[in-house]
């Protein structure tokens, strides 16, 4: 037996490997942050525990490293898979189907991958980068952060099995719907450049490119990260200081006296305030309990919980280096009257 063929069933097997022990790490890291974070300001720096700067200083340190680490992680693997897809292949899966199936078939995606707003951004660009129709891929970033399975799970123990449902059927709607109407406003104009020049130079596979070797994979993702990291870091940390700063200091009873049961426009008040929030549908989900048992109505705090996971203020930031303002302008607004319209009919029905 020849001495280089014992080697072979091992070295086919590290790459996988080196994914699955690489990824056991970021998931450890990503696990190891809040109980770190918890030691290095309360015990290490000795912050007092529940008063409101430190708590903000907290909420500032962890969703930094949080999202930072999704952000890697995540822009590293899409750019990854991007390099097994062809153009054709991915047209054919969501942009080649009929006017509508598209949006249903990205939203069902979204559902599958389940990110935070600002960690769907990077798949986002992806998408674009591999001629999917805007419209399609805005269902999908609308989708992705707003039906979460574990904030599911969660509406289901806290408010029971019709608010669940009407929760996520509500949120698919929202997808589909504004990913089409977007669609049909033909806004493809208005993403910046440097996202078509991207698609215009990625090397892809497929058809009859020669398929790229792991290492050029690898550096194909490295190098992503280096530039959609490089370009966005500076508007996360100012979008994530003005949430901490909010979280911090604004007290819960606030939420209440302007957006409570006795104001007719408690909705879209509540979609107002959500803007400078950042969290994910999960972590939003207590805020919204204790706002729902201090006597806000339940779909005017869905309005609220709808808004701060799809419409936050961190998301806007990182959308802007992908979306010209007037295209950005254009989806939030779709978005929000969307959300408004559905807090009313959530307050009518429930």
């Amino acid at each position: 037996m020849s001495t280089l063929e014992a080697p072979t069933p091992l070295r086919s097997l590290r790459v996988p490997l080196s994914f699955v022990a690489a990824a056991g790490v970021a998931a450890g890291l990503y696990i190891a942050l809040g109980p770190f974070w918890n030691w290095a300001v309360y015990t290490l720096a000795g912050l007092p525990r529940g008063t409101r700067w430190a708590d903000a200083v907290h909420f500032f340190l962890f969703d930094t490293t949080k999202i930072l680490l999704l952000l890697v992680g995540i822009i590293f693997v899409v750019r990854i898979l991007r390099s097994f897809l062809s153009i054709e292949r991915t047209r054919a899966m969501l942009g080649g189907k009929r006017e509508g199936v598209g949006n249903v078939l990205a939203a069902g995606l979204g559902v599958a991958t389940p990110f935070c707003s600002c960690s769907a951004v990077p798949a986002f660009i992806g998408f674009v980068a591999v001629g999917i129709p805007l419209g399609v891929t805005l269902s999908f970033l609308i989708a992705s952060p707003l039906v979460n399975e574990v904030a599911v799970v969660l509406l289901y123990g806290m408010f029971g099995f019709e608010v669940a449902a009407l929760y996520i059927g509500a949120g698919l709607v929202l997808a589909i719907v504004a990913g089409f109407v977007l669609g049909h406003m033909r806004l493809e104009r208005y993403i910046e450049p440097m996202i078509l020049e991207a698609a215009a130079v990625a090397p892809l596979a497929g058809g009859d490119e020669l398929q790229p070797t792991w290492s050029q994979r690898i550096e194909l993702g490295v190098e992503e990260v280096k530039a959609i990291v490089g370009r966005v870091w500076p508007y996360l940390l100012v979008g994530i200081a003005l949430g901490a700063a909010i979280h911090g200091w604004l007290p819960t009873d606030f939420f209440t006296r302007v957006a409570g049961p006795g104001n007719p426009l408690a909705v879209p008040v509540a979609v107002i305030l959500g803007l400078p929030f950042y969290s994910n549908a999960a972590g939003t989900l207590p805020l919204i309990e204790a706002l729902h048992a201090k006597g806000m109505a339940m779909g005017t705090s869905l309005a609220l919980m709808m808004s701060i996971v799809a419409l936050s203020l961190p998301e806007m930031i990182l959308l802007r280096r992908v979306l010209k303002p007037r295209l950005l302008a254009i989806y939030a607004g779709i978005v929000a009257t969307g959300i408004v319209a559905i807090g009313f009919l959530f307050n009518a029905v429930l």
